[in-house]
């Protein structure tokens, strides 16, 4: 099922796709989620009935979990790829090797942003801005030291990420710490919507990419992928809980910009996509800070 939130007016409310239409489900993503698979039945049962369906370009999908109500978690470097060209494009004294476990950093709130929705170019300060296409997965379940084993009983669906990143702050400022360069207002476009996970039965073997202005940036498939999305949430929940509607960005391949000869960056005007096998398309627009 396609779990979408949607503004119908001043209200916003959960609902299942069903082609060109949406039918209403439940209240609350967050609520729907943390009730468990009981409300996940209830909602299927409504989708079916298909009672208040409206038309898809009669609303306006918004980001499927809202801001500021969970955390974003990311990980870098889970291609060895996008980590190969990443050292070849820092040049001398970049690290040489993939680290041996998962590099984690954090996008907050004000980053999140839906569907169609502007993406602020950050000129003046920098016109390095970037592309990432991202799997990303929704926690369902709540948990702590969950074991790999049983780590994708844990996720509650998956939805699309574009890991907009502002280079020069992420690579040359700020004590080359990435939290910065990651964190500018509206560079986290997330959906356009969540898949629940019965759908999507092997994370590890869907397609993605990007694409600017219709020319494809990045093409390559979750199967070369550093640590699984089962290894990513094991590690992430070493010593701390992981709550229900919590969103893990599960890194991105080669092809994004600042690695490219020359380097390619996106400008004010620029119609950016990133898209997920099974899941669907997730599209924004650059515009003037």
């Amino acid at each position: 099922m396609r779990l979408a939130t949607f503004a119908e007016g001043k209200r916003a409310r959960v609902g299942a796709i069903e082609g060109e239409r949406i039918v209403p489900v439940a209240d609350d993503m967050l609520e729907l989620i943390s009730a468990g698979q009981p409300a996940l039945e209830r909602a299927k049962a409504s989708a079916r009935d298909g009672s208040g369906s409206l038309g898809l370009d009669t609303v306006k999908l918004l980001a499927p979990i809202p801001a500021p109500r969970r955390n974003v978690f990311c990980v870098g470097w889970n291609y060895s790829e996008h980590f190969a060209e990443g050292t070849r494009a820092r040049g001398e004294g970049a690290p040489r090797d993939v680290p041996e476990h998962p590099a984690f950093f954090s996008k907050n709130p004000a980053t999140i942003v839906g569907p169609e929705a502007n993406v602020l170019h950050p000129g003046p300060a920098s016109v390095e801005l970037d592309w990432e296409v991202e799997l990303a997965l929704v926690i369902g379940t709540a948990g702590r030291d969950i074991a790999e084993e049983g780590a994708l009983h844990h996720v509650f669906g998956y939805t699309c990420v574009n890991d907009v990143s502002v280079r020069d702050f992420q690579q040359r400022r700020h004590g080359t710490q990435w939290f910065k360069g990651k964190n500018f207002d509206t560079h986290c476009p997330l959906g356009p919507w969540i898949v629940t996970a019965d759908e999507i039965q092997d994370p590890q073997r869907l397609a993605l990419c990007s694409r600017v202005n219709g020319v494809t940036k990045q093409d390559s498939n979750t199967r070369h992928m550093v640590f699984t999305v089962a290894r990513i949430i094991a590690e992430l929940s070493i010593g701390m809980t992981l709550l229900p509607g919590d969103v893990i960005a599960t890194g991105t391949p080669e092809g994004v910009g600042f690695a490219r000869t020359p380097p390619e960056f996106m400008n004010v005007g620029d119609v950016v996509e990133v898209e997920v096998e099974g899941i669907g398309v997730l599209r924004n627009t650059i515009v003037r800070a």
